[in-house]
C-alpha cells in the first residue's frame, strides 16, 4: 500500500508539509518526488503550497491504485488511466462515501497527466499515456470579444454539461443569515462583500482588518484589504464595504472576545491565534468545519447552496455595477476588474458570469444592496 508522509520543519531544503510518497516497501517514489519537488522550488515558499499538497494527494491515490493492480508506472498506458478514472465513476470515495464529483475525477486524472507528461520530456518513459484531441471552444481575444479558437483537450477527461452558478436573492440571503452561527455569519458577510474563498476566508487575520472609526463612509465606501494566502498563492487586494468593516471590529470586540475568554478559563496555556474567525474552542476556524456549519445552515434555510454561492452572488452583482458606470466611462473593462478582485488566473474563467447576469439581471437588482452590508443582518 502506497504511503503519503507529510515534511516537519528541519528537513533539509524540503518545504514544511512538502508530500513524500513511499512504496509497500517504504521506498520513497523518486520520479513523483522530484516532479512535486519541481513545483515547490517554482513555488518558493518555505512551506509546501496548496497546488503541490493537492498534486501529492492525487498522485498517492494513483500510485496506490497501480500497486493494488500490479502495474509498473512506467507501464501504464491509455487504457489503465482510464480503468482508474470509470473506477471513480462507477464506485462512491472510500472517504466520504459519496460519489466523486467530476470535477475531482478530471483534477485527478489531469495531475496524472501532468505528472507522464513531465516523465516523457525528461526521458523516464518512452511513450505517452494519452492522447490530446482538438476541440472547438468558446474563448476570449485581446479585447474580451468572445470568439471560437481550437484547443488540445486530453481525450480521457469527462464531459460534463455546463452548470451556470445563479445568485442568491435578496429573500434567500435574508433566510440564510437567519440560519447561520455568528462566526460562519461573519464569513459569509466576507464572501458575499468581498467576494473571498473559503481558503481565504480561514487564513484572514485580525491584523488585515483596518481600522474603520477614521474613513468616512461617503468619500470611503470601500476599503482595500490585501490578502496574501489565496488559491494559487496569487496575493490580490479585496474591497469590503465599510460597514462590513465595522461590523467585523464588532465580532472581534464581542463574540471573538467572549470565544478566546471562554477558552483562556479552560486552559491557562492557551493561546489565542491571528485568525479572525475562530471555532467555539477558540482555534482557528478550518474550512472542513466552516463547510459543515453552512451546509447545516442551507439545509435549515430550504436552500441548496454552498458558501461558494456568496463568491458567485458578489461576482454577478459586482459586474452589474461595473457595466452601469462603463456606459458613462468608456475606459471601464467590467469583466477586468471582477476578474481581479476575485483572482481568478484566467478571464475566460470570469467570462461565465456574463451569461449569468443575463439570467439573473432582476435578482441581481435586489442583491446588490447587500454587496455594501446595507441589508446584512448584524448581532447587536
Amino acid at each position: 500500500m502506497v504511503s503519503i508522509i507529510r515534511a516537519v520543519a528541519g528537513e533539509s531544503d524540503i518545504p514544511v508539509g512538502f508530500p513524500i510518497l513511499f512504496d509497500a516497501e517504504m521506498a520513497i517514489i523518486e520520479p513523483a518526488f522530484v516532479w512535486l519537488m519541481e513545483h515547490a522550488d517554482l513555488s518558493g515558499h518555505a512551506q509546501a503550497s496548496e497546488t503541490v499538497r493537492t498534486y501529492g494527494e492525487h498522485l498517492h491515490d494513483w500510485f496506490d491504485a497501480l500497486e493494488q493492480s500490479g502495474v509498473n508506472w512506467r507501464e501504464a498506458d491509455e487504457r489503465v488511466i482510464a480503468a482508474y478514472r470509470n473506477r471513480m465513476l462507477e464506485n462512491p470515495s472510500q472517504h466520504t462515501g459519496r460519489p466523486y464529483a467530476r470535477t475531482t475525477i478530471n483534477a485527478r486524472v489531469s495531475t496524472v497527466c501532468r505528472f507522464y507528461g513531465w516523465a516523457l520530456d525528461r526521458g523516464l518513459i518512452d511513450h505517452c499515456p494519452f492522447r490530446l484531441t482538438e476541440k472547438m471552444t468558446l474563448m476570449l481575444d485581446g479585447a474580451y470579444r468572445p470568439g471560437l479558437q481550437r484547443r488540445q483537450v486530453n481525450a480521457l477527461i469527462v464531459s460534463r454539461p455546463e452548470r451556470l452558478p445563479r445568485p442568491l436573492h435578496a429573500a434567500e440571503l435574508a433566510r440564510l443569515f437567519t440560519h447561520l452561527r455568528p462566526t460562519a455569519r461573519l464569513a459569509a458577510q466576507w464572501a458575499l462583500g468581498a467576494g473571498l474563498r473559503r481558503k481565504e476566508l480561514c487564513a484572514l487575520a485580525i491584523g488585515q482588518i483596518p481600522d474603520s472609526w477614521p474613513l468616512d463612509l461617503a468619500s470611503e465606501p470601500l476599503v482595500g484589504v490585501p490578502l496574501y494566502i489565496t488559491k494559487g498563492d496569487r496575493p490580490r487586494t479585496v474591497y469590503p464595504p465599510l460597514r462590513l468593516l465595522d461590523h467585523t471590529h464588532w465580532y472581534i470586540g464581542e463574540w471573538r472576545a467572549r470565544i478566546v475568554h471562554r477558552a483562556r478559563r479552560a486552559d491557562r496555556r492557551y493561546r489565542m491565534p491571528s485568525n479572525l474567525l475562530l471555532n467555539e474552542h477558540g482555534r482557528a476556524m478550518t474550512r472542513k468545519l466552516l463547510t459543515a456549519q453552512f451546509a447545516e445552515a442551507f439545509a435549515a434555510s430550504g436552500l441548496h447552496g454552498t458558501l461558494h454561492w456568496l463568491r458567485h452572488t458578489f461576482a454577478m452583482a459586482m459586474l452589474v455595477r461595473l457595466q452601469v458606470q462603463a456606459r458613462t466611462n468608456p475606459d471601464l473593462n467590467p469583466l477586468k476588474v471582477v476578474q481581479v478582485l476575485l483572482g481568478h488566473a484566467s478571464i475566460t474563467t470570469t467570462a461565465i458570469y456574463l451569461r449569468c447576469v443575463e439570467l439573473h439581471e432582476h435578482d441581481l437588482s435586489e442583491s446588490l444592496a447587500y454587496l455594501y452590508g446595507e441589508l446584512i443582518p448584524t448581532d447587536g
